[in-house]
C-alpha cells in the first residue's frame, strides 16, 4: 500500500489551502466528507484524487 495514494486537496476561490494524503482510501473518503462539512461553501473546491491511477475518487461541489 502506497503511503500517498489517496490525495484531498481543498481549494478556496481557487488557490491551494490545504492537502491531505492517505494510504487507505476509507480513512482518505472520511476526510473528504469532514473537510466538506467544515469547509463546503462558495468558492470552495473539494477533490480526493488517487494519485496511483489518477482518477478522481470523488469531488465538492459534484460536477456531474
Amino acid at each position: 500500500m502506497h503511503p500517498e495514494r489517496y490525495h484531498l486537496v481543498l481549494l478556496l476561490d481557487g488557490l491551494p489551502t490545504m492537502h491531505g494524503w492517505w494510504a487507505d482510501e476509507d480513512v482518505a473518503r472520511r476526510k473528504f466528507a469532514s473537510w466538506v462539512g467544515a469547509y463546503g461553501r462558495d468558492g470552495a473546491r473539494i477533490t480526493l484524487t488517487d494519485e496511483e491511477t489518477g482518477a478522481v475518487l470523488t469531488e465538492w461541489p459534484d460536477r456531474t
